[in-house]
């Protein structure tokens, strides 16, 4: 009678898989953390909208290619860390850059990054079921939502803290400003996810 134990070990097969995959989402995570945190130092003027920083193009980003979970991550660790104090964000950091005036938006970062990067993924997912021109339409579509789902929290906090602005204030000065440059990076961002997503399922982290 036999007395090994019904439940097979990990192949070493397996295991190198898996320790792949965890380095994999490790340097996504570092390396889309970096690029938000530059992004929020890069400013943008194109003479037709005011002025606007790389931050939420960078987070449709890191949601897009990473998907949710790492997508989240990679945004959430730059917000932690801002809070504690260091200067990643513009340069500034400490609980007065995430709970100032900016406080709101800066939230709603990493969920718009994890709601992203869900979309997505089902939306890639389901890609064999839909033509090229649908996917970047729907696409498209995730991006705005992803971008005008930071103003959800970002306009009543700069409302709430601000003493020269009401909330309608908050809207033209927060968000209706902003509009057409926020626009214009969703649709760069689906531009670079529609094209790079299909050809690199194997480096990207698949969970």
């Amino acid at each position: 009678m036999s007395t090994q134990s019904p439940v097979s070990s990990p192949s070493p097969q397996s295991s190198a898989a898996a320790s792949s995959q965890w380095i994999r989402g490790i340097v996504f995570t570092a390396l889309f953390s970096a690029l938000f945190i530059t992004g929020s130092f890069v400013k943008v003027n194109l003479g037709f909208t005011v002025p606007f920083s790389l931050q939420t193009f960078a987070v449709m980003l890191a949601g897009g290619f990473l998907g949710a979970a790492y997508g989240f991550w990679s945004i959430f660790i730059v917000v932690a860390l801002t809070t504690l104090g260091l200067p990643l964000m513009n340069g500034a950091g400490g609980f007065a850059q995430v709970f100032g005036p900016t406080g709101g938006y800066i939230w709603m970062f990493p969920v718009a990054a994890f709601l992203v990067g869900w979309a997505s993924d089902r939306l890639f997912t389901g890609r064999s079921r839909l033509n090229p021109v649908r996917i970047v339409l729907l696409l498209l579509a995730v991006f705005v939502f992803g971008v005008m789902l930071v103003y959800v929290t970002g306009v009543p906090w700069l409302a709430h803290v601000s003493e020269k602005l009401d909330f309608q204030g908050a809207v033209e000065f927060g968000m209706v400003k902003f509009l057409l440059g926020d626009t214009i990076k969703a649709v760069a961002a689906t531009l670079v996810i529609a094209a790079l997503r299909p050809v690199l399922p194997a480096i990207r982290p698949s969970k």
